[in-house]
Parts: C-alpha cells; sequence; structure tokens
C-alpha cells in the first residue's frame, strides 16, 4: 500500500502506551491496533485530530505517502 501509517514511531517518540493512546483518544485498543499495523483501509478525520492532539503532533507525521517503489 503506499500510504504508511506511522502511529508506533509517534507513540514511541512520546513514550505512550497503546492502553494511554487509547484511553486519551476515546478508541478501543483493536481499532487503534488496526490502525498502528497498517491493516487499515481507511481513517476518519475526528479520529486523525484527535491522535494528532493527544500526541501534539501533525497529520503528516502519522501518515506517509511512499508510491510505488519499483
Amino acid at each position: 500500500m503506499p500510504i504508511v501509517v506511522n502511529l508506533d514511531v509517534m507513540m514511541a517518540r512520546r513514550k505512550m502506551s497503546l492502553n494511554e493512546l487509547s484511553e486519551k483518544v476515546d478508541l478501543t485498543l483493536a481499532n487503534l491496533s488496526i490502525l498502528k499495523t497498517g491493516k487499515a483501509k481507511a481513517i476518519r478525520f475526528s479520529t486523525l485530530e484527535a491522535i494528532c492532539k493527544v500526541l501534539e503532533c501533525q497529520p503528516g507525521d502519522i501518515l506517509e505517502f511512499v508510491g510505488n517503489k519499483q
């Protein structure tokens, strides 16, 4: 997939666990885990906004377009 989710990188930089982020963003661990592992097919802007607020980052810090590497 040409879009990579770097949620785990930002969580590590902020020294935040998945459990802590889940509580602060009010999302289930299962949904955050799907996003973190890159298995999500979509993300709501409201979810992205909440994650960015908690992690004090920009959407581009979490989502990265890598294109078709050949």
